[in-house]
């Protein structure tokens, strides 16, 4: 048996905990992972490549989408806090439905030893390709304490147009 013994270093060296820069994705490209996982799962619905312009705002740039799909048809909502339907603009486009909106924001205070004045703006736009089910002619939306609700409901013709096909077992 010998006895040797080998140093233990007191201290891991700060390069050895540091994350190679590639190992952490942009939040672009989580971004862009969640939107073909949502396309990936509801492919009729899946949001277009339009680009969204970056605005000081949190959470401007896109705002929080809920999508929900029923029998009869579908629902699209909207978070815009802080905002009013006068601000958001809602158009459909053959088969592309858009939801653009800006938001701005100034303040003015004046006191005795200072005067502070901030301003803050941001714009967005969401588009959603509508499956051929929905009958267009009915879309409805409101806007309600800062929630845009878009009801798409489902043509009649789409639930007749549905046909349960029969399974047979093997010979």
């Amino acid at each position: 048996m010998s006895d040797t013994k080998t140093p233990v270093p007191s201290q891991t060296p700060p390069h050895a905990l540091a994350a190679p820069a590639n190992q952490w994705p942009s939040f672009s490209a989580l971004r862009g992972e969640i939107d073909r996982l949502f396309e990936d799962f509801w492919p009729g619905f899946g949001a277009s490549q339009t680009p969204r312009r970056p605005g000081p705002l949190p959470g401007a740039t896109a705002p929080a989408i809920d999508l929900t799909e029923t029998e009869t048809g579908y629902r699209i909502a909207a978070e815009l806090p802080g905002m009013d339907a006068s601000n958001v603009e809602l158009s459909l486009s053959e088969d592309l439905l858009t939801i653009k909106g800006e938001k701005k924001e100034q303040t003015e205070e004046k006191k005795e030893n200072y005067h502070l004045s901030e301003r803050r703006f941001g714009s967005f736009q969401r588009s959603f390709r509508l499956p051929r089910d929905v009958d267009r002619e009915k879309i409805d939306a409101t806007f309600d304490k800062g929630v845009l609700t878009v009801l798409l409901p489902k043509a009649a013709s789409a639930a007749a147009a549905e046909k349960k096909i029969e399974i047979k077992p093997g010979s």
